[in-house]
């Protein structure tokens, strides 16, 4: 019984470590903790053990242990990049805007991020919450072990190859999102080179920073219902990618 909460808590709590949101650093230790032993006491009395623990031996346990934190890691580590897409294509309206110098720490990750994708990535997260996206954590962790139950684990392989897909599903979901406003400023830089041609006594460089501002505010706002249709389908991938 011992062994089986162990591998059970070692999941959760690898899963809850790179979780976005709940794993953040603003929530006290004490409280992530208390929250991985309550759902491992959970999934302990709910999923069944698939192998048995007398016949387990110390250096078994070891493997076991690490193979669950693995596994765990994995899992978090897929919805954490899902959720990262909105973030990125932020960073990428900066870039364009000029403002990447500009940077604030960002009170989720304790990290220095833009100002506009710390604003954006906050506003997803309030979109994400309201339409009972933590629901989708419980979920993930409730169909791993059914699919997987404590003791049982997917090949190396598969989920290496499922963190490279999501990998590359985030930057393709991120560019998809940003095209747009690529696409607008591609046509303002456009613009911009036509009237230094027609007009050389121009200051183009000073027209063209509050014009990069200024469309880049507008777009964000613009952006923004773009937002909270990125919910459901950041709630499809997860369907689709896991559980692994």
């Amino acid at each position: 019984m011992l062994l089986g909460f162990a591998l059970v808590l070692t999941r959760v709590s690898s899963f809850w470590l790179v979780l976005p949101v709940f794993g953040s650093q603003t929530i006290p230790v004490q409280i992530k903790a208390a929250g991985a032993v309550v759902l491992s006491l959970f999934f302990c009395t709910t999923t069944p053990l698939a192998l048995d623990p007398a016949g387990v031996s110390v250096m078994q346990a070891v493997v076991l242990l690490a193979g669950e934190a693995i596994y765990g890691f994995a899992l978090g580590l897929i919805v954490m990049l899902l959720y990262s897409v909105v973030q990125l294509t932020g960073n990428v309206i900066e870039q364009q805007m000029g403002l990447t110098m500009a940077e604030i720490v960002n009170p989720l990750t304790d990290e220095e991020t833009g100002p506009l994708a710390s604003l954006l990535e906050m506003i997803f997260l309030l979109l994400f919450l309201s339409a009972n996206g933590h629901h989708l954590f419980l979920l993930i962790l409730s169909k791993s072990y059914s699919a997987f139950p404590a003791g049982t684990l997917p090949a190396l392989s598969t989920l290496v190859g499922a963190v490279a897909e999501t990998g590359s599903v985030m930057f393709v979901a991120s560019l998809r999102l940003a095209a747009p406003l690529l696409t607008a400023f591609l046509i303002l830089m456009v613009a911009l080179a036509l009237l230094a041609r027609l007009i050389p006594e121009m200051d183009i460089f000073f027209m063209g920073m509050p014009l990069q501002a200024a469309l880049g505010l507008f777009l964000a706002a613009a952006f923004l219902p773009f937002v909270g249709g990125f919910v459901t389908e950041m709630a499809d991938w997860m369907a689709k990618l896991l559980p692994l």
